[in-house]
């Protein structure tokens, strides 16, 4: 439920409701998305650590009240601030709800990596997992726009409190591995860069990863601009999101059945090929093409399933593997969440001013400025995921992981 709103709507609603330009709010963005990240493997280090003497409980129960708050309060910016209050309030709450939501995300997804040692069963976790997220990220893009965003955040702070308390009671918890040899070196938290990074198979994961990644996160941070400048469908933008995310649902139990059928390399190369047919097409369309863009968005978040869960089965793959199972799952997953962190900040940093560099402002209907943002939204994302592609492709037929 947090990701959309940050990732998507932020942009714009500080834009309108403290006057902040596009430029200081992706600078804001790409500051802490930077600080954010480089503390993601640290953060995993000391998960390790936690899961060697208990549990992966505690970093979740520290991590999702320190969300809780930083979620809150940066959607309840005080009215009346000037630039540089406001421009401080959004890092400084923006910082506090990365590092809440780093801590308990990486401690859930290395607690789910534990759970399976097939291809299969791990397609069937990252699966499962992702989407159930995405009936979270859907609640948070249609929410704020159906009841507001202090009541969405209410119903935030509600759902965070019974999930957790469910997870608490009703997970499956893998077996404590116990003090091991590699114990002491977890205790050195900058080996959660150093180990990882020695792997050849992580390395060339992490570089299919980023390059992918970078293409929806250009998607992501545009896409308000796009429908509501380029396609002049503003108030469509809850339908079109939903659609985007109950595809994406929708298709997990489909990719979930490819990954048991055949090779996760092709299910995953075959997610990024589809993406790219069903999306290249946003570059021509016009104003008003209503069932036009409605029919991208379902196909394109039909194939992004396979963008969610085929990389975490891959990734768990890979630390088995490597023989840090049990051991150092949180370091894997510091620095697979630092680079997707990586990406936003690329996208939020750089396509924000860079939009604003070649003419265009929100709200602008000059031709020149609305073919830039067709560009940046449309063609930019479709290029990096076919360079991400061929490196997938090479990768699997080399055996690189």
């Amino acid at each position: 439920m947090t990701a959309l709103p940050i990732n998507i709507l932020l942009p714009a609603f500080y834009n309108e409701r403290t006057g902040l330009s596009l430029s200081v709010i992706g600078i804001v963005f790409f500051l802490t998305r930077l600080i954010d990240a480089v503390v993601d493997p640290l953060l995993g280090a000391w998960v390790d650590v936690q899961k060697q003497r208990a549990s992966y409980l505690p970093p979740v129960l520290i991590g999702a009240p320190v969300l809780a708050v930083g979620f809150a309060l940066l959607l309840m910016p005080p009215a009346g601030m000037g630039e540089a209050a406001s421009a401080g309030w959004l890092a400084a709450t923006l910082a506090t709800a990365y590092v809440g939501y780093s801590l308990a995300i990486v401690a859930y997804q290395a607690w789910g990596s534990e759970l399976a040692r097939d291809d299969a069963g791990r397609a069937r976790i990252t699966g499962a997992r992702e989407g159930a997220g995405l009936v979270g990220v859907l609640a948070g893009a249609v929410l704020p726009q159906v009841i507001g965003m202090a009541a969405m955040v209410a119903v935030f702070l509600a759902a965070l409190g019974a999930t957790v308390y469910l997870l608490v009671r009703c997970a499956p918890r893998p077996a404590p591995a116990g003090l091991n040899h590699s114990a002491g070196a977890q205790s050195n938290p900058f080996s959660a860069f150093v180990v990882p990074l020695a792997s050849g198979r992580f390395r060339w994961l992490l570089l299919v990863f980023a390059l992918n990644a970078i293409a929806p996160s250009i998607t992501a941070t545009v896409f308000q601009f796009f429908v509501a400048d380029r396609l002049g469908l503003a108030g469509y933008v809850p339908a079109f999101l939903a659609l985007y995310f109950i595809a994406g649902a929708v298709s997990m139990p489909l990719w979930m059945k490819l990954a048991t059928r055949f090779s996760l390399h092709v299910v995953w190369l075959a997610g990024m090929l589809a993406a790219v047919a069903a999306f290249v097409w946003a570059y021509w369309l016009d104003a008003g093409a209503v069932w036009g863009f409605a029919a991208i968005c379902v196909l394109s978040g039909f194939a992004f399933g396979a963008d969610l869960a085929l990389p975490p089965a891959l990734l768990a793959r890979v630390i088995d593997a490597n023989g840090h199972g049990s051991q150092r799952e949180g370091a894997y997953f510091g620095l697979w969440n630092f680079v997707n962190k990586l990406t936003l900040a690329v996208a939020g940093g750089i396509a924000l001013p860079l939009l604003e560099g070649l003419g265009y402002v929100a709200g602008s209907q000059d031709a020149i400025a609305l073919s830039a943002l067709a560009f940046t939204y449309a063609l930019v994302p479709c290029a990096l995921k076919l360079v991400a592609a061929a490196l997938l492709w090479s990768a699997w037929r080399n055996a690189r992981f």
